[in-house]
């Protein structure tokens, strides 16, 4: 008789720190919105672009969104071997209308994605691996589209980098050490080991201090998440890679054609100035203050925008037309997913314990 796989830890919500964090968020998106915008761009020059858009220009966002929410359905697709696309689809969608739609929903987001996987019969051990490496490839990316972004910008000629070097130099210095890291944790046990020992030492102080004394375990950690992983990174990085980039990449083009569309014919924004604005602002999402980077990233977009040059109306109305398109159908998308989702699951139950009392 084979012992079951245990199943994997699935974090619940802290009602008192989701509510701090709520209202935390909510501040901060208030004083973006109402105060930092305003400053950088022009909320009324923003709707006169906005009416100036075209059908055509309509269709083009509209053609992104598709394509991006149609791509964002990839990412678990390439990280667990045997799940079917529309599944993974409906995974994605649901993590992200929880972790962006809940005021520190994240940890819930993440127990809800092992929910799914566990119906979709995928096993504890699989679906920890799949979630582990989407999210380390996800953190790759965001820290390496600010450097290209950078590359970018200075590429145009049209603004001083010299503010935003130590944007780059960050997300290249972090990006370099936590490859470096993965890379070691991946080549053996052994050195897993000696950096979980390595990461204990240095979090130990604070763990005494912030959590009464408890000591703190690194070591099984690391060698837990390397004996999770490793098979499938060995096996599906390279498709892992693809997808998450494709992610980046999509929604970047919803950016795009957001910022073409309100523009004049005769001030179009070339395809390197709209990418760096973007790519360098995506540094934002590691600021945790809000859901999904919500204001922090579209200010620092605002702010390299028309720093190189653009319409200061056409700037704001494309930040906000890209926010809106890319955020609101996906939390729609999300939502969805999770209703259908959770009848099947619900379905699934009830099929289970009727076969159990014939059974018995």
């Amino acid at each position: 008789m084979t012992t079951p796989e245990p199943a994997a830890p699935q974090p619940s919500l802290d009602r008192k720190k989701s509510i701090i964090a709520g209202l935390l968020g909510l501040a901060v998106l208030v004083v973006i919105f109402v105060r930092v915008i305003p400053q950088i761009g022009s909320y009324s020059e923003a709707a006169k672009s906005l009416q100036s858009m075209t059908v055509a220009s309509i269709v083009w966002i509209g053609a992104a969104v598709i394509l991006y929410n149609a791509v964002y359905g990839l990412p678990f697709v390439a990280a667990t071997p045997g799940l079917s696309y529309p599944r993974s689809f409906s995974l994605n969608q649901a993590a992200f209308a929880i972790s962006n739609g809940v005021p520190g929903g994240g940890a819930f987001g993440l127990g809800v994605q092992y929910a799914m996987l566990a119906t979709y019969d995928v096993t504890p051990a699989a679906a920890t691996a799949a979630i582990a490496s989407v999210g380390v490839w996800s953190i790759f990316v965001t820290l390496g589209l600010p450097v290209f972004g950078l590359i970018a910008v200075w590429a145009t000629q049209t603004i001083n980098v010299g503010p935003y070097i130590y944007i780059g130099a960050i997300g290249l210095g972090v990006l370099i050490v936590m490859i470096v890291v993965f890379g070691l944790v991946m080549r053996s046990a052994r050195l897993a080991e000696s950096i979980g020992a390595l990461a204990t030492r240095v979090a130990s102080p604070l763990s005494r201090r912030f959590r009464h004394g408890e000591e703190v375990d690194l070591v099984s950690a690391v060698l837990a998440f390397r004996n999770d992983t490793v098979e499938l990174v060995q096996r599906r990085w390279s498709a892992i890679t693809i997808a998450q980039v494709s992610v980046s990449i999509t929604q970047f083009l919803i950016f795009y054609a957001a910022l073409r569309g309100v523009e004049d014919v005769n001030a179009s924004t070339s395809l390197l100035v709209a990418f760096g604005a973007f790519a360098v602002a995506q540094i934002g999402l590691m600021i945790p203050l809000t859901p999904g980077g919500l204001g922090t990233v579209d200010a620092l977009m605002l702010a390299l925008l028309t720093g190189m040059g653009v319409n200061v109306g056409d700037a704001t109305a494309a930040t906000l037309v890209w926010r809106a398109s890319s955020f609101v159908p996906q939390i729609a998308l999300g939502v969805l997913s999770l209703i259908a989702w959770s009848r099947r699951a619900s379905q699934k139950v009830a099929e289970l314990a009727v076969r159990r009392e014939a059974d018995q």
